[in-house]
C-alpha cells in the first residue's frame, strides 16, 4: 500500500531546475536510499516529503494519519537549554530517549546543549527521532559523526524498523546493509531502481548503456531521415507527411543527460628523504590519556587510515602529525619540503557573504594542473560550480556543495601530504569515488580519519586503531581486512583462555606490527574448490530458473507447490553460501599473486 506519492512536481531555486516532472511511489516498509550529486536536491525532497517545502507545481499525497520522524542535516533544538528538556518537549517516551542515548555514549540528561559537540547535538536528534511514535522516518545523514559501533548499532535498528525509511546516505556498506530500494536524482528526474545500493549500480550502468543504445538509433534514423528530405521530397502523400512528421519528432528528441562529476587534479610538491616523524607522542585531555609514547615514520606514498570510537583521539593524532597541535611530551619532526593540506570535519572561516569566486581567488588566482595552470574560475568549474554558481554567495550554496568548495580550498595548494578528517561528512558519492581514485594515484602521503568502511577499504594500505588508554595498534589493509585480522586475533584469544595461547597471539601480534610478511597459499581442499566453484554456482543458478519454471507449472497443487518453494530456499541458501566462498577465495588468488610478483620483484 501506498504511504506517499509525489506526483508530477516542479521545483526551482533562481535560475537552477532541481526537479522537472519528477514522480514516484512510496510502499509500505520500503527502505529507501536517496543519491544524487551534492545539489541535486535530495534533502530538498526529504523536507517535501515532510511537508515543511513545497513544489512549485504538482502534489505531495501522504496516506491519511501517516506519522513522520524526521532527522534534519541540521537539528534545531527551538529555546530547550539541556538534553532533558529537549527530551520534555514533546511527545515521545523520556526512558525511551534516554536509553537511546546511552547506546550512542551519551550517559548525561542534564547536559547544556550549548556546550555539546555538534556531533553530540545529533546523536540527540537522533535519538528522540529514533523513539517517536512513528510510521515512517525521514532521515538527513543520519551516520554523520557516528562512530563504526554506533554505525553498526544504527544498522540494526533501523533493519528492526517495520515502518518506512527515506533517507540520505554517503555511507555505501550502510545502503548496502538497510535498504532495499534506492532512488537516484539526476538531471531533474527521480529513478527508482528495486535494489540495495550494490544492485543500484548494476542497474544505473543497465539503464543508461539503454539510453544510449535508444540515442544511438534515434541519432541513425535521423540521419537517414535527413538524407531523405534532402534528396527533395514533395510531401504529397499521406505517407510521406508522416515521414516528415517523423523527422521533425526525431529532431526534437533529447540525447541522455550525462551526470557530471568533479575533475580533481593538481600538482604535487616534491617530498624530499625526511617525511613526518613521531617520537614517543603522548597527549592526554582532562587527565585522561588518549595517546600513550606513539612512535611511526610516515613512508613515501603511504595511504594510512585512523580509526576507533568517537572521543578516543583520532583527530587529535591528525593534528599532531600535522604540526598543528603540540603533543604532551615526545617529538614531531617535518621535513622541510613537506607541504601539508588539511580537510577538517567541519568547514572553518566561511563567510557566507563572501562570493564562491573570491573565497578560492583567496587562497590562489591560478592553479598549477596536470595540465597546466589554469584560473580560479576554471578550477570551480571543474568542481561543479557554473559561473552563476561561481559568482552567488556562499551562504546559498547547499551544505555538500560547502563542502566541495572545501576541498577545491585544500587542494588548490601545492601539497605533498593531506590530512583528512571524516572527508564523507556530507560529500555526495560520485565525489567521494572520485575522491579515493584521486588519492590512490596521489604522489604523496595520505592520513585519513573516516568511519567509511567502503572508502577505508578503496584508499588505506594500512589502518591505526584507537584501542583504548591510549593504546594505538597497527593493522595491514583496508577496513575489511582489520575487521578479518581482529576475528582472528579473538579467536586465538578465546582458545581455552590458556595464558600459553594469550602469550602466542601476543608476539604474533608484535610481529605482525612490525609488518612481517606471511606467505600466502592455498590449502589443498581451497584449491580444488577455487577450481571448481565457477561451474558450481552456475548449476545452482540453472537449478534455481528450473525451480521456478517448475513453481509456475505446479502453480495449482499445494503439495507439490510447497515442495518446490522449500528446495528453492534451500538452493538460494547453498547460492548464497558458495557466493561468500567465491569472494574469499578470489581475494585470496589475488592476494597470493600479488604476493608472488613482490616477491620475484625483489629477487
Amino acid at each position: 500500500m501506498n504511504v506517499l506519492n509525489i506526483e508530477h512536481i516542479y521545483k526551482t531555486y533562481g535560475d537552477k531546475h532541481i526537479f522537472e516532472d519528477a514522480s514516484f511511489g512510496i510502499q509500505e516498509q520500503d527502505k529507501i536510499g536517496i543519491v544524487g550529486i551534492n545539489g541535486t536536491g535530495k534533502s530538498t525532497l526529504l523536507r517535501m516529503a515532510v511537508g515543511e517545502e513545497t513544489a512549485d507545481e504538482g502534489q505531495i499525497v501522504r496516506k491519511n494519519g501517516l506519522k513522520i520522524a524526521y532527522l534534519p542535516q541540521t537539528p534545531s533544538f527551538g529555546a530547550c537549554s539541556t538534553i532533558r528538556s529537549y527530551i520534555q518537549d514533546g511527545e515521545v517516551s523520556e526512558w525511551e530517549v534516554e536509553s537511546q542515548l546511552r547506546q550512542l555514549g551519551m550517559e548525561d540528561m542534564d547536559a547544556s546543549l550549548d556546550q555539546l559537540s555538534g556531533g553530540q547535538r545529533r546523536k540527540v536528534a537522533l535519538a528522540k527521532v529514533l523513539s517517536a511514535e512513528s510510521d515512517m522516518l525521514i532521515l538527513d545523514e543520519p551516520t554523520n559523526h557516528l562512530d563504526q559501533a554506533m554505525i553498526d548499532w544504527l544498522e540494526s535498528v533501523l533493519r528492526a524498523y517495520r515502518g518506512t525509511i527515506l533517507m540520505v546516505t554517503h555511507d555505501r556498506y550502510f545502503l548496502d546493509k538497510v535498504t532495499n530500494r534506492i532512488l537516484e536524482i539526476s538531471h531533474g528526474k527521480v529513478y527508482s531502481y528495486e535494489a540495495n545500493y550494490s544492485g543500484f549500480l548494476e542497474l544505473k550502468a543497465e539503464r543508461e548503456e539503454m539510453e544510449l543504445a535508444s540515442e544511438r538509433k534515434r541519432q541513425s534514423l535521423l540521419r537517414m531521415e535527413m538524407e531523405w528530405a534532402k534528396r527533395g521530397c514533395r510531401a504529397r502523400s499521406t505517407k510521406q507527411k508522416a515521414r516528415l512528421e517523423r523527422l521533425e519528432a526525431l529532431k526534437k528528441g533529447k540525447a541522455p543527460a550525462q551526470d557530471q562529476t568533479v575533475i580533481l587534479d593538481s600538482v604535487h610538491t616534491r617530498m624530499g628523504r625526511k617525511t613526518i616523524e613521531l617520537q614517543h607522542v603522548s597527549k592526554s585531555y582532562n587527565g585522561r590519556r588518549i595517546i600513550d609514547d606513539f612512535n611511526y615514520i610516515f613512508l613515501k606514498d603511504q595511504k594510512v587510515g585512523i580509526i576507533g570510537p568517537n572521543g578516543c583521539g583520532k583527530s587529535t593524532l591528525l593534528k599532531i602529525a600535522g604540526g598543528l597541535l603540540p603533543p604532551d611530551s615526545g617529538n614531531v619532526e617535518l621535513g622541510e619540503t613537506i607541504r601539508i593540506g588539511y580537510f577538517a570535519q567541519e568547514e572553518q572561516q566561511m563567510d557566507d557573504s563572501q562570493r564562491v569566486i573570491d573565497y578560492v581567488k583567496d587562497i590562489a588566482d591560478y592553479v598549477m594542473t596536470s595540465e597546466g595552470r589554469i584560473s580560479a574560475s576554471q578550477m570551480l568549474e571543474r568542481f561543479l560550480f557554473t559561473p552563476d554558481m561561481q559568482y552567488a554567495p556562499i551562504g546559498k550554496l547547499s551544505g555538500g556543495e560547502k563542502r566541495r568548495l572545501y576541498l577545491l580550498g585544500v587542494l588548490c595548494q601545492e601539497i605533498n601530504v593531506l590530512l583528512l578528517d571524516e572527508p564523507g561528512n556530507n560529500l555526495d558519492i560520485p565525489t567521494l569515488t572520485i575522491l579515493e581514485d584521486y588519492l590512490n594515484n596521489f604522489a604523496g602521503i595520505v592520513a585519513v580519519v573516516s568511519h567509511d568502511r567502503y572508502f577505508l577499504d578503496n584508499v588505506a594500505d594500512r589502518l591505526f586503531a584507537f584501542e583504548g588508554n591510549g593504546r594505538i595498534r597497527q593493522y595491514e589493509g583496508g577496513y575489511t581486512d582489520y575487521l578479518a585480522a581482529r576475528q582472528y586475533q579473538e579467536s586465538l584469544a578465546q582458545d581455552n583462555g590458556s595464558e600459553s595461547v594469550k602469550k602466542t597471539v601476543k608476539t604474533a601480534a608484535k610481529e605482525w606490527k612490525q609488518s612481517r610478511p606471511v606467505k600466502l597459499k592455498f590449502t589443498y581442499k581451497e584449491e580444488r574448490e577455487y577450481e571448481t566453484i565457477d561451474e558450481d554456482i552456475s548449476r545452482l543458478e540453472e537449478r534455481i530458473e528450473e525451480l521456478e519454471k517448475e513453481m509456475e507449472i505446479h502453480a495449482t497443487e499445494p503439495g507439490k507447490l510447497m515442495a518446490l518453494t522449500r528446495e528453492k530456499e534451500e538452493t538460494e541458501a547453498a547460492l548464497e553460501t558458495k557466493m561468500e566462498r567465491w569472494v574469499y577465495l578470489n581475494e585470496l588468488a589475488e592476494k597470493i599473486e600479488k604476493q608472488k610478483n613482490l616477491t620475484s620483484g625483489i629477487e
